[in-house]
């Protein structure tokens, strides 16, 4: 289909030439599923192809374009721009007159900003080109209404580790392309940890098998390569963790949500997907500030607490022995009752303020330390609960004026909020029998 040099990186020669041999993402690449559908009847559309790294998104670009007859044009977000945009548009129009279709591949477009990503707009709509691109981020948060509208999105999801170790047998074996003539053996021991290392990553795969042919020992006339071989290559280099894309944002919510869900193992879990991979500590231990309030709130006050007392672990101790602190948190945080009462206090309370305005405070309300606002009121008629029975004043109004009052707060019936909640029931009918009493 095309032609790569001999000297190129192994992962370059053994990228696909066909659809037959990309390995994974078979709901879209199975007979009747959407793209083999699209090469199989040689038209091509615009659209995005979301993906984690290695899962073949610029090899279905090529194999689209290749297939429907296309010339291909490919630029990358991260070193374009505006200038750039206009020369391929200009490219891609010398094309059309002169009967030739183009096919424009973008790579990293979620890098483009709204001027950029509105360039685009024109030469889709009215076919000068079909637009691919391709993009490590969710295309609904980083692309363009106007622009996504345009295109159909394809989610390609990580290669499983039989995936990678197919396509690892395939460049071992490949004589053309691959190893195939340099008599390399690859324990099975070896592949799986290899496939495993890859995190669904098939060009990581195969980077570290190349460069594990330079650690091969030699064994009866044959280059060999086992677990320590593999070992050797990957050093501390054992996860991949995208501290600012999508698959950080997707493991902070994975171990959010374990925490809200009462599933401390699975929140331990995530907490050390993230650790190992390279997160940062500090803004986990943030994060986990946030999950004690949010999610455990008054139903564990002790929560925010350990929380936070973990936090200040962290800062003394530094990783990874402070993360130890993180996990102590995690695991109280994810067994103990939750509430969300006051997270949703709070955004009601919020609300209610941003659309009423600033109403001034009550006068009775207010200080009093000057002989002037004592003289306009100020402080008059305040009742001093402590000076009250049970050290609570039934029937006071603390809103301000013309607003109803509003119980904005309502406490579960769970943990320490149930004696929270027993106590403002109990101060509710205090306030009842005293308006009684006034009528």
């Amino acid at each position: 289909m095309y032609s790569i040099s001999s000297h190129a990186p192994l992962a370059d020669r053994m990228r696909p030439q066909e659809i037959s041999e990309c390995a994974g993402q078979q709901h879209l690449l199975k007979e009747g599923k959407p793209i083999h559908h699209m090469v199989e009847s040689q038209h091509a559309h615009s659209m995005i192809l979301w993906g984690p790294p290695g899962t073949g998104k610029t090899t279905l670009a090529r194999l689209i374009a290749h297939h429907s007859s296309a010339r291909l044009l490919t630029m990358s977000a991260v070193h374009a721009g505006v200038k750039d945009i206009r020369a391929v548009v200009k490219q891609a129009r010398q094309n059309q007159e002169s009967g030739e279709k183009t096919l424009l591949f973008v790579d990293e477009v979620h890098r483009f900003n709204k001027a950029q990503q509105d360039g685009f707009l024109p030469p889709i709509e009215d076919g000068t080109f079909d637009f691919i691109g391709a993009t490590t981020e969710n295309p609904s948060f980083e692309l363009n209404n106007a622009l996504l509208s345009r295109l159909r999105v394809y989610v390609l999801k990580p290669l499983t580790e039989d995936d990678i170790i197919e396509v690892l047998r395939r460049a071992i074996a490949d004589r053309q392309r691959g190893l195939g003539d340099l008599s390399i053996g690859v324990t099975d021991k070896a592949l799986g940890l290899l496939a495993g290392l890859a995190d669904g990553d098939a060009r990581r795969s195969l980077n570290m098998l190349e460069l594990a042919v330079d650690f091969a020992r030699t064994v009866d006339n044959k280059q060999l390569i086992d677990e320590e071989t593999i070992k050797q290559v990957a050093g501390d280099n054992l996860r991949q963790f995208d501290k600012g894309g999508e698959a950080f944002y997707d493991q902070i919510s994975a171990l959010h949500k374990s925490v809200r869900g009462s599933s401390p193992d699975a929140a331990l879990y995530w907490l050390a997907r993230m650790l190992d991979g390279g997160a940062d500590p500090f803004y986990v231990a943030r994060r986990v500030v946030r999950m004690a309030s949010e999610d455990i709130g008054n139903a564990d006050p002790r929560g925010i607490q350990l929380a936070l007392n973990a936090w200040e672990a962290l800062e003394r101790l530094g990783s990874p022995e402070g993360e130890l602190a993180l996990a102590q948190a995690v695991s109280y945080l994810a067994s103990v009752p939750k509430s969300n009462a006051v997270y949703l206090a709070w955004e009601n309370v919020l609300s209610d303020v941003r659309k009423q305005g600033s109403q001034p405070v009550p006068m009775h309300l207010r200080n009093a330390p000057t002989k002037l606002m004592k003289a306009l009121g100020a402080s008059q008629n305040y009742r001093y609960a402590h000076d009250e029975e049970e050290g609570y004043a039934a029937g006071e109004n603390y809103f301000p004026e013309g607003m109803k009052p509003v119980s904005y707060y309502k406490p579960l019936d769970r943990g320490l909020e149930k004696k929270i909640a027993e106590r403002l029931r109990y101060l509710g009918e205090l306030d009842q029998a005293y308006r009684q009493q006034k009528k």
